[in-house]
């Protein structure tokens, strides 16, 4: 089969490799029909992550289920399904606390970026979609399977709430999702912080009803302006940077909440800080499993339509280039097709 495998920073190739085997009773194959970059695999492709050696890359995808093993009884072929990019069982405790991706047995999905992906545990993983999907609904459907179950996780963390105030740090895919789910969870105004025209115009479109451009301690001067003064409620942080989480919490009223999602990257905490602030912090890889069905659901009814944010479609065997777009600011996600 095809998938992209990256052997060092900047250096992203579609080659041949072995179609993934059932290796484990609770396994399954999908075929791919959708997979895309992340914001995330950009880490590794800019060198902040290491790269020891060329690897597959690539966690989300949405497909139709080739395979399965002998103890999956929830999926079966031919059936079109949407996946987490961690495999959790869907039974121990943390997963029915809500919290799959720190599954007691937890296992990271790597290597979608092909036509075929192996999906661990996966009666506990994979969800199924009714019917197969239209052309036009599989970028939202694609979506779920790891920006908007961030977002969603991002303004849960940050326990949005009907006619409550949420910020929105970063405009990113995840960002541009969580201003899907604050406006979805109620809240009445919604600040988008974003300096690129194209993703305040999508992030408007998609709830947002300011937009702030300024950054650091300006950004946080911005928000208290248009707060009277005293922050707001719930603030989604979705960048992963020092700067961006020093903002969000500084933009946070006295009570109040952060989401933070984005994939952290030099920032630390200040516990002094943090600890006469008031403000409640939570985060980390977001649980998307236990969001899907109710997001397949916003999905198929035409309440949500996530999939805007992909604004770059290629083909796999054009991956290179979505990298190079995503990285260059020219995209904000690539969606790639088989």
């Amino acid at each position: 089969m095809r998938a992209t495998i990256i052997h060092a920073p900047g250096d992203i190739r579609v080659e041949n490799a072995p179609e993934p085997k059932i290796t484990a009773s609770t396994d399954a194959v999908i075929r791919t029909v959708a997979t895309c970059v992340c914001g995330s695999d950009l880490w590794s492709y800019r060198g902040v992550l290491p790269v020891s050696g060329a690897q597959p890359i690539g966690h989300e995808y949405v497909g139709i289920v080739e395979e399965v093993g002998s103890d999956v009884s929830s999926v079966r072929p031919g059936q079109f399904v949407i996946g987490s990019f961690v495999a959790s069982d869907n039974t121990c405790p943390i997963c029915q606390a809500g919290y799959h991706t720190s599954c007691r047995h937890a296992q990271w999905v790597n290597g979608a970026q092909a036509e075929y992906v192996r999906v661990p545990l996966a009666d506990g993983t994979l969800v199924t979609v009714p019917e197969q999907p239209t052309e036009a609904l599989i970028p939202s459907l694609l979506a779920l399977s790891d920006v908007m179950g961030t977002g969603w996780y991002a303004a849960k963390s940050a326990e949005v709430k009907p006619g409550s105030t949420a910020v929105v740090v970063g405009d990113g895919a995840v960002g541009l999702s969580g201003v899907i789910a604050a406006k979805e969870l109620g809240a009445e105004r919604i600040v988008a912080m974003s300096r690129h025209e194209s993703r305040q115009k999508l992030a408007l479109e998609f709830g947002a009803t300011d937009i702030v451009t300024e950054r650091g301690e300006e950004g946080v001067a911005r928000v208290k302006e248009l707060t009277n003064g005293i922050g707001a409620d719930s603030v989604l942080e979705c960048v992963g940077t020092q700067e961006s989480l020093h903002q969000a919490l500084q933009s946070t009223r006295p009570g109040g909440n952060v989401g933070f999602v984005g994939f952290p990257h030099g920032s630390r905490i200040d516990g002094q800080e943090l600890f006469f602030s008031h403000v409640g912090l939570r985060g980390g890889p977001a649980p998307v499993r236990a969001y899907l069905p109710d997001l397949i659901d916003r999905v198929l009814s035409g309440r949500i339509n996530p999939g805007r944010v992909f604004d770059l479609t290629l083909s796999l065997n054009e991956v290179a280039e979505g990298y190079k777009a995503m990285d260059e600011r020219r995209a904000i996600k690539t969606l790639l097709r088989p």
